[in-house]
């Protein structure tokens, strides 16, 4: 059964001009959809267009022209219902410090007009791993801590999209784990996630899938899976007895990366080399293997190759 899309996006533009000078197209006839319960990556280098499409979601950069349909309501005739139907949690972590994490996702409730027999404060709190900080000063939590009250933030009024914006930039490792089991966690309950990151190691674990922007235009939109099976080339390294008699002309594709005494590390294209051929050449120069480890590449990689220049 096909998933329903939350999100869709026809042909969205959006060109800023400014008097005298020259146009800068942030985004270019941009198509995409998100899917229902899952969790969408949108990567990109400084300037792609990530902000600019969050910022015309969120509602605070109009669109030049393009369609933009969230959650079944289009963002020219439904804009409330659009931006009720998402949470963005910044980049920036803007937080009240005298406010306690209570009082401020009470305050956030208000603002959407949710009366109080419908707030669901303590649940979000429980959430995002808050409860035992719910009726502190904000200034008194850690940078983590801050980080999901944001979280908690953009959920108040339990919208069914939650956008976070470079969630863990900045962030040290053990933190980003425990934001990214909350994002897990929100995931597992339904809720459908879109993340942009730097981080592509981060990407790779946690999306189903990927669109990657630059300069304005998709260069990529698909599964997490296929994006890593366009990688072409495999790196081994051998551990072996002695130096191997080979050189990039042996086989088709062949790179030889290092070749020491104890040490052969090659790299070939997975369609035209299979790892048993290369194994077979050193047992004729019977060469003892003691190890050998691969590296299939990652997302960087790709990441790389369709942002180049």
């Amino acid at each position: 059964m096909n998933k329903k899309n939350v999100l869709t996006v026809k042909n969205l533009n959006k060109i800023y001009s400014k008097k005298g000078s020259s146009r800068i197209e942030a985004l270019i006839n941009l198509n995409l959809e998100v899917k229902r319960g899952e969790i969408f990556g949108l990567l990109g280098p400084n300037g792609a267009g990530k902000s600019t499409f969050i910022n015309i979601l969120g509602g605070t950069v109009i669109k030049t022209n393009g369609e933009v349909n969230v959650w079944g309501f289009n963002l020219d005739k439904n804009p409330r219902q659009v931006r009720a139907s998402i949470g963005i949690v910044p980049q920036e972590v803007n937080i009240d410090p005298f406010f306690s994490p209570k009082n401020l996702l009470e305050l956030q409730a208000g603002l959407y007009g949710i009366k109080k027999k419908d707030r669901i404060t303590n649940s979000i709190l429980n959430l995002v791993s808050l409860e035992k900080q719910a009726n502190s000063y904000s200034r008194s939590l850690s940078g983590g801590m801050k980080r999901r009250l944001l979280i908690a933030k953009a959920m108040v009024h339990q919208p069914p999209i939650i956008i976070l914006d470079e969630p863990t930039a900045g962030v040290d490792v053990d933190l980003r784990q425990t934001l990214w089991e909350n994002v897990r966690s929100l995931n597992n309950q339904g809720v459908t996630v879109i993340l942009t990151t730097h981080y592509l190691e981060e990407a790779e674990k946690m999306c189903d899938r990927i669109g990657i922007l630059n300069n304005g235009q998709l260069v990529a939109l698909d599964t997490t899976k296929n994006l890593l099976g366009r990688i072409k080339r495999k790196i081994v390294n051998f551990s072996t007895d002695k130096k191997v008699n080979m050189n990039n002309d042996s086989l088709e594709s062949l790179k030889i990366i290092s070749n020491e005494e104890n040490l052969f590390s090659i790299s070939y294209e997975k369609n035209k080399i299979n790892i048993d051929t290369v194994i077979s050449t050193l047992k004729e120069q019977n060469i003892k293997i003691y190890d050998i480890s691969t590296d299939d590449g990652d997302l960087e990689d790709v990441f790389l190759r369709l942002t180049k220049n």
